[in-house]
Formats: structure tokens, C-alpha cells, sequence
């Protein structure tokens, strides 16, 4: 069973909670491994619709709780190990695996997200925050770098000068100005209610539509148009002439909301 990660499922939408609110949801090595494998676990589930991610009580995710992973030094160095199939390690997968699932992931945060909670929040397709959380890339005030996918997720969220400024001076920001950054999406007094009401929204989409926006994005923001367009047609093809997109367009003839299949098998490369 996941240690200090717990999951509910409930039409469709996942909620993946860090469950260590005695310690700001701080990050043990076994919270990291339970992290990649509940990604890898939903990942199979085609009745998923989207997941939301928050931490227990007043916070997100405090970072990794150094005292207790530095008394694991083998942990630490065969979690660093990358896997060549993934391109990840254990701290990188942890929070990457949920990119790559094929629904809407959507972090939402409260109190504290700090380093390793930040870089979890970041690897959301969408974080909605409270005004007055915390928000920090904290590893310089321990005189490391951020190692759990935040480089590429800041990479793709800020400019780099602001990136490294984040970085360089481990400055803690509030919700408000994490939003202004561009690093949340929205501002919410009731950040968990609100990612909730979104994923609601979102599971009235095609979940094939979704999965294709999702692949199509991730894959060719930093692409050239050239490139880019090639994905648009491989990705919609498949979409015009499936058994959701059919659906979708009888419900409107009708003017009716489309009750969906289940996520069909991904048909192109």
C-alpha cells in the first residue's frame, strides 16, 4: 500500500493527496516511489477523466524532508539512478510521470510548496493556488539545484531570467505573485474545490480530445511550425473519424451533452 500517499477515484476524477500533514507533506524517499507508481497505476484506467493532486491538511508539499532521507544515503543513490526507458530517475519521475499520463492533471496548492512540492505542482497541466501559499524552488538554500523536473517545467512556464532568478536566490513568493509569474494558472480562496470544479469541466470534454491536446502540446511547444503542424494532422485524423468525436456531434445535433466512451486506444505515434 502507498505509504503517506492516498488515492479516490469518483466519476472519472482521481484525487492524489500527500498524506504527512504532521510534516508539511514533506518528501520521504517512500513517498517518492508510491508518487511514480499511482501515476503508473492510473495511467492504465481509460475511465479516467482527469486527476487532482493537494496535500493533506495546511499544505502542499513542504519539499523533501532532508533528515529523513539523509539517513538513507544507499536510498538516495540507487533512487538517482535513471531508468533509459523513461529518461527519468526516481525524483524525476515522481512528479513527471503525472505529465505524461493522457488526462488533465491539476495541482491544487495551499500553505506551503516548496522545492520538490513545487517542482510536483509544475509537472500539473494546471495549479490553481491560494492567494497567501508559499511558493519557493528552495534547493538553494541548501546549496543544490532543483532536480525533480522543475528545470523543464520552469523552462516552459517563465523566462529563463526569471527562472534562474527563482533559482539563484531560492526567494519564497506568495500564491498571488506565482500567479503573476505565470507559474499558477488561477488564484483560488478554495484551491482544492476549485481544481475539483475544473477537472468536473474538463470531464465533460472528450477524454480523446483531451488526451490529443494534451500529447499535442507537450510535444511541440518548443517545435518548429513545421513540426508542429505535421503532430495537428496525426493527432486529428483520428479524432474526426472516432467514436467520441461521432458522439460529440450527434449531442449537438440534439442539443444534448455527449455521454463519451471510455478514452480509446491511442492510434497514432
Amino acid at each position: 500500500m502507498p505509504r503517506h500517499i492516498t488515492t479516490t477515484i469518483s466519476d472519472g476524477i482521481a484525487h492524489v493527496r500527500l498524506a504527512r500533514p504532521d510534516k508539511l507533506n514533506a518528501l520521504t524517499l517512500e513517498m517518492l516511489d508510491d508518487l511514480a507508481a499511482v501515476a503508473h497505476g492510473l495511467r492504465s484506467d481509460r475511465r479516467l477523466r482527469a486527476v487532482v493532486i493537494s496535500g493533506e491538511g495546511d499544505s502542499f508539499c513542504a519539499g523533501l524532508d532532508f533528515g529523513s532521507a539523509m539517513k538513507k544515503p544507499s536510498g538516495i543513490v540507487s533512487r538517482f539512478v535513471p531508468r533509459p526507458w523513461r529518461g527519468t530517475n526516481t525524483f524525476q519521475e515522481a512528479p513527471w510521470a503525472f505529465r505524461r499520463l493522457p488526462v488533465p492533471v491539476i495541482a491544487a496548492v495551499s500553505g506551503h510548496c516548496l522545492g520538490g512540492g513545487l517542482q510536483i505542482a509544475l509537472a500539473a497541466d494546471f495549479r490553481i493556488t491560494h492567494p497567501d501559499a508559499t511558493w519557493s524552488v528552495l534547493e538553494g538554500r541548501w546549496g543544490i539545484i532543483p532536480d525533480m523536473s522543475g528545470v523543464q517545467a520552469l523552462s516552459e512556464l517563465v523566462g529563463i531570467d526569471v527562472a534562474k532568478q527563482l533559482t539563484m536566490t531560492a526567494d519564497k513568493i506568495t500564491g498571488t505573485r506565482a500567479d503573476e509569474l505565470g507559474l499558477a494558472t488561477e488564484v483560488a480562496d478554495d484551491p482544492v474545490a476549485a481544481a475539483l470544479a475544473l477537472a468536473e469541466r474538463l470531464a465533460t470534454r472528450s477524454p480523446d480530445a483531451l488526451a490529443a491536446t494534451k500529447r499535442l502540446f507537450d510535444g511541440t511547444w518548443h517545435r518548429s511550425p513545421r513540426h508542429t503542424f505535421a503532430r495537428e494532422r496525426r493527432e486529428q485524423l483520428p479524432l474526426l473519424f472516432g467514436p467520441n468525436a461521432a458522439r460529440a456531434r450527434a449531442a449537438n445535433a440534439r442539443k444534448a451533452e455527449p455521454e463519451f466512451l471510455p478514452r480509446q486506444r491511442r492510434l497514432v505515434p
